[in-house]
């Protein structure tokens, strides 16, 4: 495990997972919404933004946290050899995004860009979640299998199986 892809709905994990993998394999994490966003909540040039993910895949290791682009989604599972999707009930998304929310009132939620507007996110959150049936479906998880057909594919679909896979079973 070199190269890491983890993916998923909208407040299902993807920053805790992979904050928790990065400290155990000592592996270097990039936030996706730390590259698409700039400090003021502000989305990057899309160039800016390429140049960056190209750099990040042309090193020799690294985690990679979110979805992004989508060209540059099948870029990154190309280049991966690990990928994680967390595919966790559309209504524990809901509750994991409401959650995320009241939470930012007492402490900003890992992986979340700085000075980004958590009412804004969340609302973000919601609207992609409600469009997300389109995406991430059966056709999608079928696809994702036969394009990772020469890399380590886990696919977590409950809180239970996210906990254990970061080393909190039982919690």
């Amino acid at each position: 495990m070199k190269k890491v892809a983890v993916f998923g709905k909208p407040g299902s994990g993807k920053s805790t997972l992979s904050k928790g993998l990065s400290s155990v394999t000592g592996i270097p994490l990039y936030s996706l919404d730390s590259i698409v966003y700039k400090a003021n909540g502000e989305k990057v040039d899309r160039a800016m933004y390429d140049s960056a993910h190209g750099e990040i895949l042309s090193s020799d290791s690294w985690i990679i946290d979110g979805l992004g682009p989508i060209a540059s989604f099948y870029e990154r599972l190309d280049a991966s050899d690990t990928v994680i999707y967390i595919d966790l009930p559309y209504a524990v998304s809901y509750w994991l995004v409401t959650k995320r929310l009241l939470k930012s009132v007492f402490v900003k939620p890992e992986g979340w860009p700085d000075g980004s507007s958590m009412l804004k996110g969340t609302l973000a959150s919601y609207k992609m979640l409600k469009l997300s049936p389109t995406f991430w479906n059966d056709d999608f998880l079928q696809k994702l299998e036969s394009l990772s057909t020469d890399k380590t594919l886990h696919v977590i679909r409950s809180v239970s199986e996210l906990n254990c896979f970061i080393g909190r079973c039982g919690r």
